[in-house]
């Protein structure tokens, strides 16, 4: 049967599912329409993509040919920094994707300083073409910055976000602020999956270790962005609302952190 992911509250009043296919990665064509199809006909009801990413055209197509009912599914990309608009980006997302807004419109990355763009992702929300706006990769200085140069406050902040990357500085920014942390790459691009802390709480619990990962982002009420192609594992990937880590099995996992409890969004910079 299909899982019904639970949502959470954003600060502006929209509902987020908590949830989400993340389609970094996948090339636009057969494969991304496949997986986001095999991603809702298992009850997903949030799928993210990116201007970057190249595949807003495939979302588009399964989302279509779903036969998913538009208002059931949240939709979100986010603005190629490198480019000049933030508004005319959009409008091209929107055709892309063959819808009329976007749920949530997040800006990248913070290249070029982060409040620049941000006028330009407010004229977005205000021309309706987002309902929702945010951020992504942002740090809780930038973070500062943009929420005191415009009149929206972010309602996401999506970055990588695990036990392994348990950025509580910036977690706790981020619910200082009423903005929602998103965690991509949350089970490392695979590389935390055979960790033996991971794989002792998994055997415990009878659960896969990438289900465990997941639901420790889930139980903290944060949004979660596994990426997959393979349809058993975007159902795997769905079944993590049926069971409970224990207080033990949470404070194990926190204890796997790398960062040091940090308040920035990355250990480095991929940009200029």
């Amino acid at each position: 049967m299909p899982i019904e992911s639970p949502s959470r509250q954003l600060a502006d009043g929209s509902s987020i599912p908590l949830l989400a296919l993340g389609v970094w990665q996948v090339p636009d064509g057969h494969g991304c329409v496949n997986a986001v199809r095999a991603a809702l006909d298992a009850g997903y009801r949030h799928i993210d993509t990116a201007q970057a990413y190249g595949n807003e055209e495939s979302v588009g197509r399964a989302l279509k040919d779903s036969g998913v009912p538009r208002d059931e599914v949240f939709v979100t990309t986010k603005f190629y920094p490198g480019s000049q608009d933030p508004v005319r980006e959009a409008e091209g997302s929107l055709k892309r994707l063959g819808i009329d807004s976007l749920d949530l419109y997040l800006v990248h990355w913070p290249q070029g300083g982060p409040t620049w763009a941000w006028d330009g992702m407010q004229r977005a929300h205000e021309l309706g073409y987002a309902k929702s706006i945010g951020v992504s990769n942002f740090s809780a200085t930038e973070l500062a910055e943009v929420t005191e140069s415009g009149s929206i406050t972010p309602a996401v902040n999506q970055v990588q976000f695990s036990p392994f990357e348990f950025r509580r500085g910036l977690l706790d920014k981020c619910e200082d602020f009423g903005i929602v942390l998103e965690a991509y790459s949350p089970l490392g691009t695979g590389r935390h999956l055979g960790d033996p802390t991971v794989g002792q709480i998994a055997e415990t619990a009878g659960r896969s270790p990438a289900q465990v990962l997941l639901r420790w982002c889930v139980q903290r009420q944060l949004v979660v962005l596994p990426k997959s192609t393979k349809k058993e594992r975007i159902e795997e990937n769905a079944a993590i609302f049926d069971f409970t880590l224990s207080d033990a099995d949470m404070t194990a996992l926190d204890a796997l952190d790398r960062t040091g409890g940090t308040d920035e969004a990355r250990e480095g910079k991929w940009w200029s």
